[in-house]
């Protein structure tokens, strides 16, 4: 959720490479977010812009730039002997999104383990009758959930690319017909409000 701070980062806008980890051909978007943005806020846009369904947890590891340590962002748990999480809904990403080229792992479904990196890459200014987030840019689609990370995604496009494959037809009818892996249109995304998730995700109606 957005934070108000006195902050002139908060004031502009960041621009973010963000690039899926260990998947060949490279999957990647070009994302601008609000900079009073909060990390949960970062979380869905990522989440919008790539096209995953945000069935599961998540967390950011970067390094504090006041302490020079890694820090883990997410979602606390009761985890007793756990990392400690610092919340993300309650964390700007303007504290420590302080210098181009920060980069930070952003870390989707710990099952499937899909790393990405999230690299800052410059701020600008907010530009009039401009909506914010807004993807500039990307290539291909994003894979499906639950296909068992990289590896299994590897196996997953060998079958759906290869009729004589036996698991063809079984991939084929798994992700309901067709697909492209290919197909990506930065101009079809479309951002969700992160408090409309958030109350979604964790408040009853």
């Amino acid at each position: 959720m957005n934070q108000s701070k006195n902050d002139p980062l908060s004031e502009i806008v960041f621009q973010f490479l963000v690039a899926l980890v260990e998947v060949e051909p490279l999957v990647w978007r070009r994302i601008r977010v609000l900079g009073k943005y909060s990390f949960w806020d970062l979380h869905v846009a990522i989440q919008d812009a790539m096209g995953w369904q945000d069935y599961h947890l998540h967390e950011f590891r970067l390094i504090d730039p006041k302490t020079n340590e890694q820090v883990v962002i997410g979602m606390p748990d009761d985890e007793p002997f756990g990392e400690e999480t610092i919340p993300d809904y309650l964390t700007p990403i303007s504290d420590y999104f302080v210098h181009n080229y920060e980069v930070a792992l952003y870390i989707y479904d710990f099952g499937d383990d899909w790393r990405h990196t999230v690299a800052l890459e410059t701020w600008v200014q907010p530009e009039e009758g401009v909506q914010y987030p807004q993807c500039l840019s990307g290539e291909r689609k994003c894979p499906p959930e639950d296909c068992g990370g990289p590896s299994g995604y590897e196996h997953f496009l060998e079958a759906i690319q290869d009729p004589d494959h036996e698991e063809h037809e079984s991939y084929l009818t798994w992700i309901g017909g067709e697909i492209d892996p290919e197909d990506f249109n930065p101009e079809q995304v479309q951002f969700d409000d992160p408090e409309e998730r958030w109350r979604s995700a964790f408040e009853e109606s």
